[in-house]
């Protein structure tokens, strides 16, 4: 198995293959993240092209559209050299019309794609409860399905090479806006003088109004810490980006997704870029004069 990009989640995915009795080699530009990865028991590589000489199977897991389009050139050549990559899975969120430059760019030379983003952060990984959103060709689908199983049991097909991006589009216009509820939930309880900690224990669990996010997220509001970051709101910017652009090209209007946008901005202004997204719930504090003792 080789990895590009061992970043939050590339890095959790690579341990967790080394962990399953997997070789996994990989390249990030990151030192700390490829010193990760040699930690874990994998092999650092010099390269996108060295990874796909070494491996037969490739996970994408990249933040940006140039270094997702840069790291398929380099998989590309490198196997028409003679690499042994006959398959990528691309697991970023990302633009489609990139993502499909990418397929254009790795099936011209031979190699196989699968479009598979990931719904869930690094920690839920390890609870089992990622779901990868697999669509492309089914027979690459069936190969890439035990190794994402490592991951987790939740790898539904989904169709057509770009579902998955369109899917997990989807998942993340729910989350960006549950997110802000639970930020505005945690403030109002405050203000009524609840303690939050009990509205997340009896709401939490609830069939009816609890949800993941609500308890992935909470906590960090409740407790006022956001670092280490389980998704940071700089990255998260980016998927903002990508669903809004989306949803304007199919002229679909997302008013509560929109009214989100500027809180998520207002946290950006406020320095906290690398803060957890959960983090919006202080700036929903200040507008409602909530201090920190």
């Amino acid at each position: 198995m080789g990895l590009i990009g061992l970043g939050i989640m590339g890095g959790a995915m690579a341990e967790a293959l080394v962990a399953a009795g997997h070789p996994v080699s990989g390249f990030d530009v990151a030192a700390a993240a490829m010193e990760r990865l040699k930690a874990a028991g994998g092999q650092g590589c010099d390269g996108a092209a060295q990874v796909a000489r070494d491996a037969e199977v490739l996970i994408f897991s990249l933040s940006t559209s140039p270094a997702m389009l840069e790291s398929a050139r380099n998989v590309a050549a490198s196997v028409q050299a003679g690499g042994r990559c006959r398959l990528v899975i691309e697991t970023s969120t990302l633009p489609l019309d990139d993502k499909n430059e990418v397929a254009r760019i790795l099936e011209g030379a031979g190699i196989a794609v699968l479009d598979c983003p990931i719904s869930g952060t690094a920690v839920r990984m390890k609870e089992g409860a990622w779901t990868i959103y697999c669509s492309g060709a089914e027979p690459s689908y069936e190969r890439a399905r035990p190794l994402l199983q490592v991951f987790t049991q939740m790898v539904p097909f989904v169709g057509a090479y770009g579902n998955g991006t369109k899917m997990k589009f989807a998942a993340n216009h729910l989350v960006a806006i549950l997110n802000v509820a639970c930020a505005e939930s945690t403030n109002l309880a405050r203000k009524m003088g609840l303690d939050p900690r009990q509205v997340l224990e009896l709401f939490g669990n609830s069939p009816v109004i609890g949800t993941g996010v609500m308890r992935l997220r909470m906590p960090f509001m409740i407790e006022r810490r956001y670092e280490p970051a389980t998704m940071k709101v700089e990255v998260w910017q980016k998927d903002m980006q990508v669903i809004g652009d989306m949803a304007r090209s199919v002229d679909c209007p997302t008013p509560l997704f929109s009214a989100c946008v500027p809180i998520y901005s207002a946290a950006m202004a406020q320095g906290r870029a690398k803060h957890d997204t959960a983090s919006v719930s202080e700036v929903l504090a200040g507008l409602a004069g909530v201090d920190r003792s």
